[in-house]
Parts: structure tokens; C-alpha cells; sequence
């Protein structure tokens, strides 16, 4: 429970209740409403004269860069969950993402060599690819209970690294060859399909519901038990086994749903590009929507979704940009390190902090300051 004096803590240290402040339930209920709405008509952003040229990318298409930042944003919202909330340090979240695509793959892409026995659409695929996805976060958590710290973290890149390699070398999985013609998601409008090829605005708006039904599904977990065993684990984990929190069964909780949303963003991916192969989920990825967590905020649902997006918008922004003879997308990654670095200087809390994380940054200023 928050005391007295840590509340005033956090007021004096600039910071907000909520994601809104201190507001009255129906000005909070208009601001999500209002966000929402705005959220939709961002991929016609680029019309707007004065915001459009500031905003939009250049060497890739608005909508398909909001696309890329939709399912980078689920990704971040999944490994919030492992690593935010239950303070499970993840470092191979991309081999979830690949089972979720590759799941969708071998049951609707025609080059499946289970494509004979299934030739599934991609919304039948959809429930397996995720059920499979949960699966792979238990055959991880089961063996990982033990582990903590950096040893959690190796266990979980050598995760990653084994679904790459058997995605490379493994001929069911057709290594750079990969799955072809993976269908879209259903849908017709006047008698076409929604989801073609030329157009990634239905794309991004299929992604931002799934975002939504996301944040309301893990909104309410984090205020139930669940929520409240997933911080008892990251404060202390043998102090919580002590107070009756069945630690075994929160971390798998927080694997399998960090895996199901993770799967989420590969099956949207499969079904947005058709393609997908082993190059796809390099150990870059993961550790690029881990960077996009810590510095968006860890344990806040705000600061991973716009950590998220800044790890997709940052490198396509700058696309197309030159500095006189410099193509600066050649150097995205190390001029987005930078950034990082400076974030983590400046902000070492993240842009959009937890409350209970920024409380306990200034605590550990105040016990390391000169007396």
C-alpha cells in the first residue's frame, strides 16, 4: 500500500496519478476516447500541412511505417508484461513473435508441407499460432523457475537463438527460403478485399484494435492478483514466497502472456506481409524491443507502448535523410543508440515512468547524494 509520505514523494517529484493525473472518471473516459479517435486518423497524418512533412516517413510508405510501429508496440506491451511487471529479465522475446508467424505459415502457406492436410485461412490459423505461442512461453518459464538476473537472461537468448537456427537449418521450416503467399486476414468491402497488398491502412487499424483489447486485458490483470503477485515477485521474489505468493505459477502466468502477445504480433505480421523467413527474427529484434521498454518506462503500459513506437518511427524516419553526402539510415542504429544514451542519462526512468519505478530512482539519488 502507498503511505502517506511516498505520495507526497511522488507529488514533489513532478509526477501524475494514472496515465491522466488526478481526474474525475469521465474526463479520463473522454481523454482515451478522444486518443483512440486520433490514433485511427493518424495515416491521414500526412495531409495535414503543417504536422504532415514534420511527421511522416520518407522512404517508406505513412501507413505501412504505422503499421511497423503497431506490431513493435504489441511487442512491447508482451515483454512489459515479463519484464516490467514480473521483473523477468527476457532477452530472446523474439523467438515468441517467430513461432506466432511461423505458426500461421506452415498451417495457410501453400509451401507448408502441412499446407495439403490444412490449407487454413489465416483466421483459423490464428487461435493455433497463439496456442502455440503459449506453449513455447511454459516450455521456457517451466525450466527458467530457478533462474534469476543475467542467468534468466542467457537462458532466454539461448531460446531465441535455437528457434532460429532450427527455422535456418531445418527443411520444414524452409530456412531463407521461408513461406510464400501466407494469406491476409478476411474482409470485403464493395466487393473487394480489405486486406490486399497496395494498402497498409486496414492493416494498422486491424493492429490498433488488437493494441486496445491488449492494454484493457493486461490493465485489468495488473489491478488483480495477478498484478499485484507479478510486483510482489519483481520487489522480492523470496520475500513474496515467504507471504504466500505461489511464485512457480505468477512467472509462468507472466511468460505465457507475454508469449500469447507476442504471438499476436507475428500473426499480424505473417498475414500484413505474405512472406516470412529465418531472417526475419534475428536476436536484433529482441533486444531493440527490450531497449524500447527501458526506455519508454519499464512497468508502465504508457511508456512501453510509446518506447514501442519510437523503435519502429525512428529508424523509417529516417529513411530517405541525408546530411550533405550522408545517407543517415545507414548509421539509424547508431544514431538511435544515442538517443538511447541520452534518454537513459537524462531520464534513467524512462520517458513515461511508473510511479512506484520514479519513487525508487529518487529514494537511490537521495541515499547515494553527499551528506
Amino acid at each position: 500500500m502507498t503511505t502517506t509520505t511516498e505520495k507526497a514523494t511522488w507529488r514533489s517529484s513532478g509526477g501524475v496519478r494514472g496515465w491522466f493525473g488526478r481526474q474525475p472518471g469521465w474526463v479520463r473516459g473522454i481523454i482515451v476516447l478522444v486518443s483512440a479517435i486520433l490514433a485511427f486518423l493518424l495515416p491521414y497524418a500526412a495531409e495535414v500541412p503543417l504536422i504532415g512533412p514534420q511527421i511522416v516517413t520518407e522512404g517508406i510508405d505513412w501507413p505501412s511505417a504505422l503499421f511497423n510501429m503497431s506490431y513493435y508496440v504489441l511487442l512491447a506491451l508482451g515483454l512489459n508484461v515479463v519484464v516490467g511487471y514480473a521483473g523477468l529479465l527476457d532477452l530472446g522475446y523474439v523467438g515468441f513473435f517467430a513461432v506466432g508467424a511461423y505458426g500461421t505459415a506452415l498451417l495457410t502457406s501453400p509451401d507448408s508441407v502441412l499446407y495439403a492436410d490444412t490449407g487454413w485461412k489465416w483466421l483459423m490459423a490464428v487461435p493455433v499460432a497463439l496456442a502455440l505461442t503459449m506453449v513455447a512461453g511454459l516450455i521456457l518459464g517451466w525450466p527458467t523457475l530457478r533462474l534469476r538476473g543475467d542467468y534468466l537472461a542467457i537462458v532466454t537468448l539461448g531460446f531465441a537463438e535455437i528457434i532460429r537456427i532450427f527455422a535456418t537449418s531445418t527443411t520444414t521450416l524452409r530456412g531463407d527460403r521461408g513461406f510464400a503467399s501466407i494469406p491476409h486476414p478476411p474482409g470485403m468491402w464493395n466487393g473487394k478485399p480489405i486486406f490486399g497488398v497496395t494498402d497498409a491502412v486496414p492493416y494498422f487499424w486491424l493492429g490498433l484494435v488488437v493494441i486496445i483489447l491488449v492494454i484493457l486485458g493486461v490493465r485489468n490483470l495488473d489491478r488483480s492478483r495477478v498484478g499485484r503477485s507479478w510486483l510482489a515477485i519483481r520487489e522480492d521474489e523470496e520475500a513474496a514466497e515467504i507471504m504466500g505468493v505461489r511464485t512457480i505459477k505468477y512467472k509462468l502466468w507472466a511468460f505465457a502472456i507475454g508469449a500469447f502477445i507476442g504471438g499476436l504480433g507475428g500473426v499480424l505480421f505473417a498475414g500484413e506481409q505474405g512472406f516470412i523467413n529465418s531472417q526475419t527474427f534475428v536476436l536484433q529484434f529482441s533486444i531493440l524491443v527490450l531497449a524500447g521498454v527501458v526506455m519508454g518506462g519499464s512497468g508502465n503500459m504508457a511508456g512501453a507502448i510509446l518506447g514501442g513506437a519510437l523503435i519502429s518511427y525512428i529508424p523509417d524516419r529516417l529513411r530517405g535523410i541525408s546530411l550533405g553526402d550522408t545517407d543517415l539510415y545507414e548509421y539509424r542504429f547508431a544514431l538511435f543508440g544515442l538517443v538511447i544514451i541520452i534518454i537513459m542519462v537524462l531520464r534513467p526512468q524512462g520517458l513515461i515512468p511508473s510511479r512506484r519505478r520514479a519513487m525508487e530512482l529518487k529514494d537511490r539519488e537521495k541515499e547515494v547524494a553527499p551528506q
